[in-house]
């Protein structure tokens, strides 16, 4: 029990999303930005006020995707699906993500649900943060085997 505890506890700390639980929203909304971007995404941040319910813009593989942004202290409720949602069209997404540092109430699970819409949870946020991590790791030694050469 133990060593799970401590297990998970280097994999949080790893991560970074303490720092992630600390920022501000335009602060999470850039993140992620740079998050997506290291999954291949090309990502456009929009303007803090009158973004039409999408805080970033993802385009890859000819696809766009909307995304709302909530860096919050509690679950997200249904309002961020209902914003995203109403982005798809605005933007002409061909999909649409609510991503958090938290998780979401039953009705926000419900409402993404019958409208397709991705939701994007604190430990889905933990596994990509770690992923990006390992990314940025490997180029830094691989860059370093060059310059050592």
């Amino acid at each position: 029990m133990i060593i799970i505890g401590q297990k998970r506890a280097e994999r949080l700390k790893k991560s970074g999303i303490a720092e992630i639980d600390k920022m501000e929203g335009v602060q999470f909304e850039q993140y992620l930005g740079h998050l997506v971007r290291s999954q291949g995404y090309k990502a456009e941040v929009t303007q803090a006020a009158g973004d039409y319910g999408a805080d970033l813009v993802l385009s890859k593989d000819g696809k766009r995707i909307v995304v709302q942004a909530k860096r919050y202290g509690k679950n997200v409720g249904l309002k961020a699906v209902q914003e995203v949602r109403g982005a798809v069209s605005h933007y002409g997404a061909s999909a649409a993500w609510v991503v958090t540092n938290r998780d979401y109430t039953e009705q926000a699970y419900k409402l993404a649900k019958s409208n397709n819409v991705r939701l994007i949870g604190r430990e889905e946020l933990i596994e990509m943060l770690l992923q990006m991590r390992e990314k940025m790791t490997a180029a830094k030694k691989a860059n370093n085997t060059k310059t050592s050469a």
